[in-house]
């Protein structure tokens, strides 16, 4: 039986969708489908409009009750970060999934990662390193991105470009003004191709 994979992400200014979408493609590819959902917004309409932030897709669920995740067998969690951990729209997220973690919804299902920041330092490998405790809280599986069918990309000096291991990542600048390279997104599609098509190789009857 073919996985059930759920991409679930915040994106405050848009470069996290968009790794999101090429991560739907990736899993697309290797033969699979997806369902993308967005967290929800904890700022208000006041707070946003003064960051200049877009308003939000309305082609894309919006993920109220994490009951909803216990259907899906594999994730792919979209995290901005902020200094180098979750946002609080993630954190507020988890901070409902008391159920889950009390009765196991989500043990033994499989996770990956990817990440934006503002800068080069702002914490890409800092923020999937910090969402393993939840991970492991919760007892899910984590896939990371690894070199074997990434090497040239994540060894490729040649221009800025954001992500690792951990998973496919992004760089927006302080005010969101630099969108993904195609670098990135390529790096992103690769991950969500390599996700499925590891958790594929497990039987989900």
């Amino acid at each position: 039986m073919a996985p059930k994979v759920a991409i679930i992400y915040y994106s405050m200014y848009g470069h996290i969708k968009q790794l999101a979408e090429a991560e739907k493609k990736g899993v697309e590819q290797a033969g699979g489908t997806a369902k993308l959902f967005q967290i929800p917004e904890t700022l208000p309409e006041e707070v946003l409009s003064k960051m200049h932030a877009p308003p939000k897709p309305t082609d894309v669920e919006v993920l109220h009750d994490p009951s909803v995740l216990e259907e899906y067998d594999a994730f792919l969690f979209g995290i901005p970060t902020r200094y180098g951990n979750f946002p609080a729209q993630w954190k507020t997220f988890w901070d409902k999934t008391g159920k889950q973690w009390s009765t196991g919804g989500f043990w033994g299902k499989y996770a990956g990662l990817f990440v934006a920041t503002g800068t080069q330092g702002g914490g890409q490998e800092s923020t999937a390193i910090a969402a393993m405790s939840t991970l492991a809280h919760h007892g899910f599986v984590y896939v990371p991105l690894g070199y074997k069918y990434t090497f040239d990309l994540l060894s490729d000096l040649s221009e800025i470009r954001g992500g690792s291991a951990w998973g496919a990542g992004t760089f927006s600048a302080g005010d969101g003004s630099r969108q993904p390279s195609a670098k990135e997104l390529d790096l992103a599609q690769r991950q969500g191709k390599t996700f499925y098509e590891t958790v594929s190789k497990v039987n989900f009857a």
